[in-house]
């Protein structure tokens, strides 16, 4: 068995999606139903026989169960962004029902889609706020004093040398 390769991101699609041009071919990327109950959700733990410890969005850790038709089409790895479906009859068991893509997760970081608990990338607060840096720093240096001046020492005149050899 060899070892998976790490998942890396797409930067043309990356770029493709966020662009949102009108003659190009519309890309999508598919968000959670809020009518059936669907959330996203991070693959915290991948437990064994189709089973992951999820954490999802509203801030619960759920066991998430992966169904059949994804078993072999798409991996589940721990880190990854999942859409799940908590149960009706029991709230802590789940369903997996979308794995996305580093590419399409980190999209939808940078659109601000994602809730602070799932968001790996840390990008929804950031992009939001670019205006703000500014402020920040300014109340940064405020609200620490500063830190008073060390004068330097003056150097040290020699003494002008006496003709006199001679000790008195």
């Amino acid at each position: 068995m060899g070892r998976r390769r790490e998942e890396e991101v797409d930067e043309e699609l990356l770029a493709k999606l966020e662009s949102g041009d009108a003659d190009s071919d519309k890309i999508r990327v598919k968000t959670p139903n809020k009518r059936i109950n669907e959330m996203f959700a991070i693959a915290d733990q991948i437990l064994g026989g189709r089973r992951i410890r999820a954490v999802c969005g509203d801030g619960e850790t759920r066991l998430a169960r992966i169904p059949g038709k994804m078993r072999r089409r798409q991996w589940v790895r721990e880190g990854d962004l999942i859409i799940i479906q908590p149960w009706d009859f029991q709230d802590a068991k789940a369903d997996v029902r979308m794995r996305y893509t580093k590419t399409q997760a980190l999209y939808l970081s940078r659109k601000g889609v994602l809730p602070e608990v799932v968001d790996t990338f840390g990008m929804g607060d950031d992009t939001a706020s670019e205006d703000d840096s500014g402020i920040w720093e300014a109340s940064d240096k405020r609200s620490e004093p500063e830190p008073e001046p060390v004068p330097e020492p003056e150097p040290e005149e020699a003494e002008p040398e006496s003709d006199d050899d001679g000790e008195a």
